[in-house]
């Protein structure tokens, strides 16, 4: 009975993370740029307002791969942004550029439910651990090969969003998180073979516009976000 509290505690977390836990549904024939294309996680996927803030900027649609509770690579809550990309290159191959988060479940899942990697800084731990670190260098390589994959494949400019402070129950995540967007920014900017521009957005997202499980963005955090990729995005259109 124990055992079987636990996985069910476990679940509830896990679903409370990725927002929802739910079968890919992807928007692959838009009436708009089917050469622009989106992967990523919940930040993107789950209130829908950071895409459609940007779609209305451009004044089209884009494809859209995006899905709450995507790990990087890997994971069973969700298509991979792996698969994500896989799936989008397989429909239609002519992708010039790509719009884009990534890595974050896969630290943010384990270390909501039971830290096995000893992720949240504590009070006898004021650094995240080894395991931790080690896990962010292997969210650098993936993600290193997965942007040389899109080079690979003829796409021209890849946009990555970086994530914010996660604040209240999950500000102790600070120090993971400021090590995983810096490998992530040197992935995407340096040492990958891909045209790639990544944006920042830390120390600009207040508490107020991320949602009361400390983690997605409100509507208005979600336009935020969208004001700091357009600027970036809006040459490559």
């Amino acid at each position: 009975m124990k055992s079987l509290l636990k996985v069910l505690g476990a679940s509830v977390v896990a679903a409370s993370v990725v927002g929802c836990t739910i079968p890919a549904n992807y928007e692959e024939s838009v009436n708009g740029r089917n050469d622009v294309v989106t992967v990523g996680d919940s930040i993107f996927d789950l209130n829908g307002v950071l895409q459609e803030t940007l779609e209305s900027y451009a004044g089209t649609q884009f494809r859209d791969y995006t899905t709450s509770g995507a790990e990087l690579q890997g994971g069973s809550l969700a298509p991979s942004v792996y698969e994500q990309y896989a799936a989008a290159n397989s429909f239609n191959g002519d992708i010039n550029t790509i719009v884009m988060d990534g890595a974050g479940n896969d630290i943010l899942i384990p270390a909501s439910l039971f830290d096995p990697y000893g992720c949240r800084t504590r009070w006898y731990r004021r650094n995240p651990s080894n395991s931790c670190n080690n896990l962010i260098n292997q969210q650098y390589t993936s993600a290193v090969n997965l942007l040389n994959t899109m080079a690979v494949d003829g796409v021209e400019e890849v946009v990555w969003l970086g994530y914010y402070e996660l604040p209240r129950g999950n500000a102790n995540l600070t120090k993971a998180l400021n090590r995983g967007n810096d490998y992530l920014g040197y992935a995407c900017e340096t040492a990958s073979t891909a045209s790639c521009s990544f944006v920042d957005p830390r120390g600009t997202v207040p508490a107020n516009q991320v949602e009361s499980d400390d983690i997605h963005p409100t509507p208005e955090g979600s336009v935020n976000l969208a004001n700091q990729v357009w600027p970036v995005l809006s040459p490559l259109l």
